[in-house]
């Protein structure tokens, strides 16, 4: 059963649509992320489920209470902004106080709640120090125990990591997990990073131009994208546009007079077609001895894995190589491209071919 719902959710600025026709449900206790990039309504969008944006039409429903109307302070939910705000001149045991404070919660529970949040996000023996002499990591931790510390019904995260370095970035997206499953509090994410939603979340929504295109669980979302645009921010993809061609059982794409090996589909043959096929799917082989066969233009060595630009008769093809501690194949090496049919993936363009 949902807990938070937006209900055919709008936000106008005069003529501009920055949030267009919104439906979503938000389980109790679940966390879900909104991703885009900037302009395309997410900000907005957490900023209505918060009440500091009045919505121009439609509905927000809290656990069955239409919050559509209602101020922020009636609202009682957690927000932690992109730059923290905490307040220089407090404590960290101040800065988590605060929120108590002002609802007058009696000082013996207020030590208590405050006690048991530093432990949880790991600051127990900092509680004393001010922010400036706080990691960017601790001070993050801080503004999250000052948002849970009240009990929200709700948790909103405005790009929560966005201030950090990158090896920080990565630890604390693992940490904020935790945290946010330790105390069970349903989680609404904004981010522009494709990498922090997919690792952390139940659900992912993408948007685009102020709507919500797409709405699934991280691993369907990366393999199953549901457009063009999603496909290609939500990590790398290879596009390849041909012709869907059969031969008895057998089916094939043909680009640029290159035939590439496929699944069936249940597409007419003749029809204009996308192949697509993700980096990490894509395996380097001998020349001769792939499906395809192209020159290295270029490599990146990422600690993890390389990155590889192909030229091949069909265009540039990306592979994604993972490091087994030995040097692949260098800039201007001929090489083939392998791949299971299984993993090359055909949509219909619209159209038939011309020739």
């Amino acid at each position: 059963m949902a807990f938070l719902t937006l209900e055919q959710v709008n936000k106008f600025y005069g003529e501009l649509a920055a949030v267009r026709d919104v439906d979503l449900s938000v389980a109790r206790g679940e966390f879900v992320s909104l991703l885009g990039p900037s302009g395309c309504g997410k900000t907005t969008t957490l900023q209505m489920i918060a009440g500091l944006v009045e919505p121009t039409s439609g509905r927000i429903m809290l656990d069955g209470r239409d919050i559509t109307h209602e101020k922020p302070n009636r609202r009682g939910l957690g927000i932690v902004f992109q730059s923290y705000a905490l307040f220089p001149h407090m404590t960290v045991a101040q800065n988590v106080a605060f929120g108590l404070e002002m609802r007058k919660v009696p000082r013996a529970e207020r030590d208590r709640r405050i006690g048991e949040m530093l432990a949880l996000v790991h600051l127990s023996a900092f509680a004393e120090r001010y922010p400036r002499q706080l990691s960017g990591g601790q001070r993050q931790r801080v503004a999250i125990a000052r948002a849970l510390v009240i009990e929200p019904p709700v948790l909103l995260l405005d790009e929560p990591l966005s201030n950090l370095d990158a090896k920080l970035r990565e630890e604390m997206q693992f940490e904020l997990r935790r945290i946010q499953r330790s105390v069970g509090t349903t989680t609404i994410m904004v981010t522009h990073d494709q990498a922090e939603a997919l690792s952390i979340s139940d659900r992912v929504v993408v948007m685009e131009a102020g709507r919500m295109t797409q709405i699934d669980a991280p691993y369907r979302l990366y393999e199953k994208p549901a457009t063009a645009f999603i496909a290609s921010f939500v990590g790398r993809m290879n596009r390849l546009e041909g012709v869907w061609r059969r031969n008895g059982s057998a089916s094939a794409i043909e680009v640029a007079g290159t035939v590439l090996a496929s699944e069936a589909a249940d597409i007419p043959a003749g029809s204009v077609v996308t192949a697509t096929i993700r980096p990490e799917k894509l395996r380097l082989h001998k020349a001769g001895e792939g499906r395809l066969d192209g020159h290295v233009t270029s490599r990146f060595f990422l600690g993890g894995h390389w990155l590889f630009n192909i030229e091949t008769p069909v265009g540039v093809i990306v592979v994604s190589m993972p490091n087994d501690g030995e040097e692949p194949a260098r800039e201007g090496e001929h090489v083939g491209i392998g791949w299971t049919p299984a993993s090359l993936r055909i949509e219909a363009s619209g159209g038939e071919a011309t020739t």
